[in-house]
């Protein structure tokens, strides 16, 4: 399965809509994004994906109920465990005891820090795909994970 993995976008509309036409050029059939989308509008947007979506709340996703609303119930509270492909996932924003995490399931997938951290385990993988908004590195990035080879992307929005 092609999953893109996208993360704090905070509002910039802009790079979400690139990172939109992006991840449905790629055929991405499941986006995830691991926190901090900030307001609910950012769904006029994420909707326009051709691809399933779920994630996870950040630390800076403050209107909670809308966002759940806007979402149609596609964003849960971290850590959420998951199984795709038949694989385990477990979603996060903040990086809780990831690499304890990488031991219990095939991927562990984190945002918050704005930083890449893509690096292989002995069981799978630790993703983050860095940040969307480009506020702290001036880099916006998202991932591109196939399942099947087990290889990621990372790709400039």
């Amino acid at each position: 399965m092609i999953i893109g993995i996208i993360s704090d976008s905070h509002d910039n509309i802009e790079a979400i809509d690139r990172a939109v036409e992006l991840l449905n050029s790629e055929g991405v059939q499941l986006t995830i994004h691991l926190g901090d989308i900030v307001s609910p509008f950012c769904f006029d947007y994420f909707n326009r994906l051709k691809s399933d979506f779920i994630g996870v709340f950040g630390n800076n996703d403050g209107e909670v109920l809308f966002l759940q609303q806007k979402s149609e119930g596609k964003l849960f509270k971290p850590p959420y465990e998951v199984e795709i492909d038949g694989k385990d996932f477990v979603l996060m924003h903040e990086p809780f005891g990831i690499n304890r995490l990488a031991n219990e399931y095939d991927y562990v997938l984190y945002g918050h820090l704005h930083r890449i951290d893509i690096r292989k385990t002995q069981r799978g993988m630790i993703i983050n795909p860095g940040e969307l908004c480009g506020c702290l590195s001036k880099r916006r990035t998202l991932a591109i994970l196939d399942t099947t080879t087990n290889e990621v992307k990372l790709m400039d929005v």
